[in-house]
């Protein structure tokens, strides 16, 4: 349920930039998703259009683009992109990693009219 105050921040955000903007309406927003957020798009689309009804930013698609999580090894500085069951360092098989990428998520543009 935590997609609903998520969605309620991305309106407010998308409709600060909207306005600053003199926008009239909003049409497509650009979110960044990491394959680990805890994000479900699906729930975002849900949620954006009951709020976004009756706001400039009313049937603006939201445009998902994710990002592949990648792992670096804290004793080989190894970089790696994880499978499913394994999170061990490929190079050195060390279980001592670390992500860094993979848990983004934000609004990286506005399509506004």
């Amino acid at each position: 349920m935590h997609e609903l105050s998520v969605t309620e921040s991305l309106l407010e955000i998308t409709l600060r930039h909207a306005r600053a903007a003199h926008a009239t309406q909003v049409n497509n927003l650009y979110l960044v998703l990491g394959q680990l957020s805890s994000i479900v798009d699906d729930s975002v689309q849900f949620y954006w259009d009951i709020v976004a009804s009756g706001t400039i930013a009313e049937g603006a698609r939201l445009n998902f683009r994710r990002i592949p999580t990648q792992m670096e090894c804290l004793d080989c500085q190894q970089v790696f992109s994880p499978t499913a069951d394994n999170f061990d360092c490929p190079n050195c098989a060390s279980t001592r990693v670390k992500i860094i990428a993979g848990e983004e998520f934000y609004l990286e543009a506005i399509d506004i009219q």
